[in-house]
C-alpha cells in the first residue's frame, strides 16, 4: 500500500464493494471509513444514511456516539497526568476515591491500582455480559450507555456493592473500570473528566468535534439497532442482543448534562478527529504524550490475557500477540478496539496503516461481519497492490 493514486484506486476496488454490499443487504444504515498509510489519507468514504427516515445522507463530518472509542482517549488523558506527576499508575484507587472499596466474595477488600483499571484487570465487569439476574443488573449498575441523569457518585456506590469477580491483577475482564478511571482523573486533576480530556487530548490535537457533549446536533448520526428485516431507529430505551449478552442503550443520555461523563462510553466525535488521535499514537505521541506512554497504552499490560486467542490488552486497546491464533491478517503488535454503537478501528504499526470505520448501526458495526470484511479488504488491497508493483 502506498499513498499514490494507484494505491488509492486499489483500495477503492476492494473496499467499495464491501461497503456497498453491507448497505444493500441493510446490515448497516450508514458508515464513514478512513484509511491512512504512513500518515497519508489513502481512502475516505461516507456512504448510506445518517438519518434514513429523513433521507439525510451520511457525510464525512458526521458526529457519532463513540461508545468505547472513548477508552483510549481517556487512557491517554490518564497517562498525560502521570507524565505531569498528577497520577501514578501504581496509585491505589482508594487514594483518590476513598469511598470506593469493593470486596471479594469472602469479604476481603483488596487494593485496586490505576494500572489495573486501565488494563481491565481490576476484578470489575460489565452488566451487558451478564444474564438478567446478574449481580450488576441487581445493583442497577450503569454501563455508561443508559440511565440518563445518573451521577458518577451513585454509580460508583453501586459498582462497589457488587463482589469483585476475581482478585485484582490475576485475570482479565472487560469492564466499567474506565468509568472508575474517569472519576479518578477528575479527583486527581481537580476538574471534571471532560475538562481533563479536553486539556490533555482534544484541544492540543484540535479535535474540535470530539468531546462529551455534541458540538453540532444537526450532524449527529441517528443510532440504529440491528433488526429484521432492517435496522430500526433506537428507542428512548433500547436493548440490543448480541453474541455475548445484551446491551442497554439510552441515546438521549448524551443530551442530559446531569448524566455522569462515562470514561468508558461517553464521548462523541467524528471519524477524522479519531483518525487524528490514532495517528498521533502511531507516530510516537507528540504533542500529547511521550513515546514511552504511548508504548504503555498500546502494548500488552496483561501478561497475555485479553479478549480472545492471540490477543492481549494494553490500556484501553487490544493488542495482537499472535496473528495466526487470532485469525487476523494484521501484524503482531497491531492495536485495535471498537464501540458498541457500531464502530471499529485498528492501527498496524508494522504496515504503517491506520483504519477507522464508524457506523450508526449497533451492533453490526462492531460485532458483525462488517468490520471483519472491511479489515480483510484493506489487507487484500495491500497484497494486490504489492503484487502489481513487484
Amino acid at each position: 500500500m502506498t499513498g499514490t493514486q494507484n494505491g488509492t484506486a486499489t483500495l477503492s476496488a476492494h473496499l467499495d464493494p464491501v461497503i456497498d454490499r453491507a448497505l444493500a443487504e441493510q446490515r448497516i444504515v450508514g458508515t464513514v471509513v478512513l484509511a491512512s498509510y504512513d500518515g497519508e489519507l489513502v481512502y475516505r468514504r461516507a456512504a448510506g444514511f445518517a438519518d434514513r427516515e429523513s433521507g439525510i445522507p451520511m457525510r464525512e463530518n458526521a458526529i457519532f456516539r463513540l461508545s468505547s472509542l472513548s477508552k483510549p482517549m481517556v487512557s491517554a488523558t490518564a497517562l498525560a497526568m502521570v507524565e505531569q506527576g498528577q497520577l501514578n499508575l501504581d496509585d491505589t484507587v482508594r487514594k483518590w476515591i476513598p469511598e470506593f472499596h469493593p470486596a471479594l466474595p469472602d469479604g476481603t477488600e483488596p487494593e485496586i491500582t490505576i494500572r489495573e483499571l486501565l488494563s481491565h484487570t481490576a476484578g470489575l465487569s460489565y452488566g451487558f455480559f451478564e444474564p438478567e439476574d446478574g449481580p450488576y443488573h441487581k445493583a442497577n449498575v450503569s454501563d455508561g450507555l443508559d440511565q440518563p441523569g445518573l451521577s458518577i457518585e451513585e454509580n460508583l456506590e453501586r459498582i462497589a456493592s457488587v463482589p469483585l469477580a476475581y482478585k485484582p491483577g490475576t485475570s482479565w475482564a472487560y469492564s466499567v473500570a474506565a468509568d472508575v478511571v474517569g472519576a479518578t482523573i477528575a479527583r486527581a486533576g481537580r476538574c471534571s473528566l471532560p475538562e481533563a480530556v479536553s486539556r490533555f487530548v482534544t484541544m492540543p490535537l484540535a479535535m474540535k468535534d470530539t468531546g462529551f457533549a455534541v458540538t453540532d446536533r444537526t450532524r449527529l448520526a441517528i443510532p440504529y439497532a440491528d433488526g429484521s428485516p432492517i435496522p430500526a431507529p433506537m428507542e428512548a430505551f433500547q436493548i440490543v442482543n448480541f453474541a455475548y449478552g445484551s446491551i442497554r442503550f439510552a441515546p438521549a443520555r448524551v443530551f442530559d448534562p446531569s448524566s455522569f461523563p462515562s470514561g468508558g462510553c461517553g464521548m462523541n466525535g467524528t471519524a477524522h478527529d479519531f483518525m487524528t488521535f490514532l495517528e498521533v499514537f502511531r507516530t510516537g505521541g507528540k504533542p500529547i504524550l511521550t513515546a514511552e506512554s504511548v508504548k504503555a497504552i498500546t502494548t500488552d499490560q496483561t501478561h497475555g490475557r485479553g479478549p480472545g486467542p492471540g490477543l492481549a490488552f494494553g490500556f484501553g486497546v487490544s493488542v495482537v500477540t499472535d496473528p495466526a491464533t487470532a485469525g487476523t491478517p494484521q501484524s503482531t503488535g497491531t492495536y485495535a478496539w471498537g464501540g458498541v454503537y457500531g464502530h471499529s478501528w485498528f492501527v498496524d504499526p508494522a504496515k504503517r496503516l491506520t483504519v477507522v470505520m464508524l457506523t450508526n448501526t449497533a451492533v453490526e458495526g462492531v460485532f458483525g461481519q462488517y468490520p471483519t470484511q472491511v479489515r480483510d479488504a484493506v489487507y487484500a488491497a495491500q497484497d494486490a497492490y504489492l503484487s502489481d508493483v513487484a
